[in-house]
């Protein structure tokens, strides 16, 4: 550390020295690089960042545009009058897909847990428990999540189980929350495992049970660690609800689209879902990007002090 007048830290200088100040590493030169731009942060890096980026998706675009078959591929996904029309009904159905997301989401933050904590459970007499807890994680992360869909959508009705519905709707949220349960259970383990097992034995040695340890110690730390992945999985599940569309009696946004395409004869209704998918999901794309930056920066200052 570089000490100025009056025996205060200059911070200014100890900039780019490894170790000293990591929040502001400074290369050799003594210019400030941006991580996104690749260069000093400053209007030339600014300026030459946007002409490439300019030709780039302009050289993409003049490929497209020339094509052979553009013409008639404008005409079939590009329709301005098509997507006047089907935008609201399909954006109508869409909320059927939120409803799926937001109940699945639900039981799987529950289940998944519960499976983690039982993979996670010490000693032989939790043998039989943790073999069942893999066996299901190893199941039904091996299984596309299409087919369990279907497995279920079809099959559990025929069932004519007592006490549960037989609706389209109600199998395939059972489905997509089984298959992302186990997805889930194991960012969950990363996350238990994350915690050195000193912090386990300080708590019994403070006179918690094994169980108030995990309650109280380990998962608010595992939980707290895997929030980004967690929020990557639950992205996974929000596209994956359009899967409901191959059982055919749920009527939600690809399902709408299916019907408005085979009415017009048209794909346009398929841009104008992607648009709708696009809006939802980048916006929590850039969510859990930011949350990544600051877990890594608050790491990193962990470190260094």
């Amino acid at each position: 550390m570089a000490w100025g007048p009056g025996g205060t830290p200059d911070l200014h200088a100890s900039r780019g020295v490894p170790g000293l100040d990591p929040r502001a590493p400074l290369p050799p030169d003594g210019s400030r690089r941006s991580r996104i731009l690749g260069g000093d942060g400053g209007g030339r890096s600014i300026l030459i960042a946007i002409a490439s980026t300019a030709v780039f998706f302009g050289v993409i675009g003049a490929v497209i545009v020339n094509s052979p078959g553009w013409p008639s591929i404008k005409e079939a996904f590009f329709d301005g009058e098509v997507f006047a029309d089907s935008f609201p009904k399909i954006l109508e159905r869409f909320w059927v897909n939120v409803f799926i997301f937001c109940v699945a989401e639900a039981f799987v933050l529950v289940f998944a847990l519960a499976i983690a904590v039982l993979r996670s459970l010490p000693g032989p007499v939790f043998l039989p428990l943790r073999l069942a807890a893999a066996a299901y994680t190893d199941v039904f992360r091996g299984l596309p999540t299409i087919l369990v869909i279907l497995l279920l959508g079809f099959g559990a009705p025929a069932l004519e189980l007592q006490g549960l519905p037989d609706s389209d709707l109600f199998w395939a949220i059972v489905a997509l929350v089984l298959v992302y349960s186990a997805y889930v259970a194991e960012v969950y383990r990363a996350g238990i495992e994350s915690v050195h097992p000193s912090q386990v034995a300080a708590a019994r040695s403070l006179g918690l049970s094994r169980w108030q340890s995990l309650r109280f110690v380990v998962l608010p730390q595992a939980v707290r660690r895997v929030i980004p992945p967690l929020l990557n999985d639950f992205i996974g599940l929000q596209k994956d609800s359009a899967l409901v569309a191959v059982l055919g009696g749920v009527i939600e946004g690809l399902r709408e689209t299916q019907i408005i395409t085979s009415a017009r004869f048209d794909f346009t209704p398929y841009m104008t879902l992607a648009l709708i998918y696009l809006v939802i999901t980048i916006p929590m794309t850039r969510f859990v990007d930011w949350l990544i930056q600051r877990d890594r920066r608050r790491r990193q200052a962990g470190g260094t002090l």
